[in-house]
Formats: structure tokens, C-alpha cells, sequence
């Protein structure tokens, strides 16, 4: 196979409405890739550039928007959900995130695209580093939940399709991606971090690896191009790991306030987690997830282009003018 793939010129984005999405849509277009785009609900302000494709699936018809691209980029995911009330979730994330995803890949293959690169997530290595090795692309994948398993299951199935067609795959496992008008766990963070009361967070020295939306979608179209991406799998990160107390700190100092932290004890939250049967929360709040990012320097001279002092206060007063 040729792993040169030279400048490319159209692209196709999946998920271009979502938070990591809509970013890079912008990205792209300003780095001048003719971009298609897909919708699952039809618009009226639909543009000639975007198709509705409908529900995300084994039976999806991508054909009218994957013809003449050379690239795809697959976004578009049934998102992780914390607490899931579905009887089989499972099932649903398979549905979306493994068939979904291997229909894209098939059609894309026999259209003609050169490379697919799939965003999947650091749930494939696991939920937590804490009192184990940093995760990196060598880990055997051990993801607990659905959601991890979904992507685990898409990733088994690209690396066959590009096995048999010789389209190139890229798979991408970002850890947490924050950024202006992140939600869930880091807007909840920021909501804390705005009151006024100390916060007792201060003996909380975990580690965790995050990526801020702006390197992420730097390090993605880097991979549109570059021979050394083919067929490879990437961790990603700002490269500079924080705590939570760190974290918190940094927040604050972005909104004009002192860290007001006080040292309450790791094991005090443990605890707390066990006997309200929220471990996992507690875990995610105050144990590790760190991310071994050296691949993607070492192979694609992939650097940063922006500090997490940047990303951070990018984050943050992109909240405060949305929750004056």
C-alpha cells in the first residue's frame, strides 16, 4: 500500500453539530479542504455541502455524500451517558458506534477513500490508571462499560477493512476534551470552581491527561495528510497532566479568584463513594487517568499548539459569557 497520499482535497466530516465537531468543521475550511458534511435531521438551512443521512446504522445509505471524498472523518458517535436506563445499552452502542461506523468504513472503501480516520475514545484502554501504568497505544484494550466496548468493537472491524480494501485507517483515543462550550463533567468542574465557598480539594494530587478541543482538532487534520499516520493508532493529549486540585486552580485564577482550596483527604471522598455506591463518580473525580502521548511526537512531530493555560481560560470565559 502507498502511504504517501499527497494534498488532499475533499473531506467528509461525520458529527460536524457536535462539540468536537463543529470545531473542526470550521478548521477544516479554513485550512481550505473542501468539506462535506452530514446532517442525521434535514434543515432548512441546509447547504449544497451537507446531506441527511438519517439514523446512524448498519442499513445507512452514506453513498451520496462518501463519492468523490478522499478522506472521512467519523465524529459522529452515540455519546457516552453516565447512567444509562436502557435495558440492553450495549446493544445501542453497538448499533450506532460498531455497525454504524463499519457501514461508513465498507462504503467509503469501495467508493474510493484513500484514508478514514475514526475518533474513538480512551475507554478502549480503561476507566482509570490509578495505581497502574500510564495508558498508551501498545495497552491491550480492557474498556468496562458499553460505550468503551462499542468503540473497542468498531476499531477490531476498521483494522479488517483496511486490511482487505487498503484503505488507510487512523484511529484516534482522545482522553476528556474540553474547550468553549464543553458540557458534562468539566462544565460541572467550572460551576464548582465559580462559587464563592472553599472547596476541599486541595490534598487531591491524582493525575489526569485531558486535550483541549484546539489541539485535538490540530493533531486530527495533521493525520489527514501525513504517510507516517497510516493505519496507526494515536493517544493524544495536552501533554501536560494536571490534578484536580490543579485544575481547579487553574480555573479559578481564570476567573479572576484566588484557589481557596482546603486539604481534605482522597480517602475521605473514597469512602464517601462506597457507602453512596458512587465509586466510579469518586474515581472520576479524584483517581488517575494519565496518557502517554509520546507516538504522536515521536512519529508525526505532533506538538501542542496550544499551553493548558490557554485552553483552560479559552474554556472558561467562553462560560462565564454563557452564564452571566
Amino acid at each position: 500500500m502507498d502511504g504517501g497520499l499527497g494534498v488532499m482535497k475533499r473531506v467528509l466530516l461525520t458529527g460536524s453539530t457536535g462539540f468536537l465537531g463543529g470545531f473542526l468543521f470550521k478548521a477544516l475550511l479554513n485550512c481550505r479542504y473542501e468539506v462535506t458534511n452530514t446532517i442525521r435531521i434535514s434543515s432548512d438551512e441546509e447547504r449544497q455541502d451537507t446531506y441527511t443521512i438519517g439514523e446512524i446504522n448498519a442499513s445507512t445509505n452514506w453513498l451520496p455524500a462518501v463519492l468523490g471524498s478522499d478522506v472521512v472523518i467519523h465524529c459522529a458517535a452515540r455519546a457516552h451517558i453516565m447512567i444509562d436506563k436502557l435495558s440492553t445499552p450495549l446493544d445501542a452502542y453497538r448499533e450506532v458506534n460498531t455497525a454504524g461506523t463499519l457501514n461508513l468504513a465498507r462504503q467509503a472503501a469501495a467508493s474510493g477513500v484513500k484514508r478514514f480516520i475514526f475518533i474513538s475514545s480512551i475507554k478502549v484502554n480503561g476507566e482509570s490508571t490509578t495505581g497502574l501504568s500510564v495508558f498508551s497505544e501498545t495497552n491491550k484494550p480492557a474498556p468496562q462499560d458499553p460505550y468503551g466496548v462499542s468503540k473497542m468493537e468498531a476499531e477490531v472491524g476498521l483494522r479488517d477493512i483496511a486490511e482487505e480494501s487498503g484503505m488507510e485507517v487512523v484511529i484516534i483515543r482522545p482522553p476528556l476534551v474540553y474547550g468553549p462550550g464543553v458540557k458534562a463533567n468539566f462544565f460541572n468542574l467550572m460551576k464548582l470552581a465559580r462559587m464563592r465557598l472553599p472547596l476541599p480539594f486541595a490534598a487531591i494530587h491524582n493525575t489526569r491527561s485531558m486535550v483541549y478541543v484546539g489541539n485535538l482538532v490540530d493533531f486530527i487534520i495533521q493525520c489527514i495528510d501525513h504517510p507516517a499516520a497510516a493505519n496507526e493508532t494515536f493517544l493524544v493529549s495536552d501533554r501536560r497532566d494536571l490534578s484536580l486540585a490543579e485544575l481547579l486552580t487553574l480555573m479559578r485564577r481564570a476567573m479572576g479568584k484566588s484557589p481557596c482550596l482546603l486539604p481534605v483527604p482522597a480517602a475521605i471522598f473514597k469512602l464517601a463513594g462506597a457507602i453512596t455506591g458512587k465509586s466510579a463518580v469518586i474515581d472520576r473525580l479524584v483517581g488517575s487517568l494519565q496518557v502517554d502521548s509520546t507516538k504522536a511526537k515521536d512519529l508525526l512531530n505532533w506538538h501542542p499548539s496550544y499551553t493548558v493555560e490557554q485552553g483552560i481560560e479559552a474554556t472558561v470565559n467562553s462560560f462565564l459569557q454563557g452564564n452571566k
